[in-house]
């Protein structure tokens, strides 16, 4: 089984938004996953709630539990499991990095996000897990992401090739509990999520 963790120290960057869909990519590639939602707030389980039917499992947990969770989903058949985190909190986000295989860092293309990436990447170095820098939210005009990439480049940690955009069907996907693959299969949003969850499993070597 591997584990991808969703880590931003900083609230609002989105990883909720890449959780669930990830989630839904990697169930219709052929994995059983398994979003264990370490937020209070629970926004991954509260769609987990809203969906019909049974898969992807959403389990809502404290980083204390991680590894007995972990194990049980591995238990019960779980080939994947992706791990949805609360900001602020560097015990829990220290707690999931060291459990995951692979930590996606979803940071927007705007001053005060690029600002705040430091303190996550310092949780992934203490870590030593390998990571990935996603931008998230991107606008469909302007260079703004060519200038974040430079910015981020100072951490020397790879940023993926692809990004998800700013979107109102990730919004609407959420809302009806969905993903972006189910409420507009030929939309732009679900071909970014495919493009993404395809270069991780690459670098994964699932």
């Amino acid at each position: 089984m591997k584990t991808i963790a969703i880590l931003s120290r900083k609230g609002g960057t989105g990883k909720t938004t890449i959780a669930t869909n990830l989630a839904i990519a990697a169930e219709k590639a052929g994995q059983t996953t398994a979003l264990i939602d370490l937020d209070p707030q629970s926004s991954a389980a509260k769609w987990g709630d809203s969906r019909n039917g049974n898969t992807p499992a959403v389990i809502s947990t404290h980083s204390e539990r991680l590894p007995k969770i972990l194990q049980l989903a591995e238990d019960n058949g779980a080939t994947l499991t992706i791990l949805d985190t609360a900001p602020h909190t560097e015990a829990s986000a220290l707690d999931a990095a060291r459990a995951a295989d692979m930590v996606v860092i979803p940071c927007k293309p705007a001053l005060v996000d690029l600002q705040a990436i430091g303190s996550t990447i310092d949780v992934i170095r203490l870590a030593k897990v390998s990571a990935r820098i996603v931008f998230n939210s991107v606008p469909s005009r302007g260079n703004l992401t060519a200038q974040a990439r430079e910015a981020v480049s100072i951490y020397e940690v790879p940023c993926a090739p692809c990004e998800l955009g700013h979107r109102i069907a990730y919004v609407h996907a959420y809302n009806a509990g969905l993903a972006a693959q189910e409420f507009e299969p030929s939309g732009k949003a679900s071909r970014e999520v495919r493009a993404l969850y395809k270069y991780l499993t690459s670098e994964m070597d699932i």
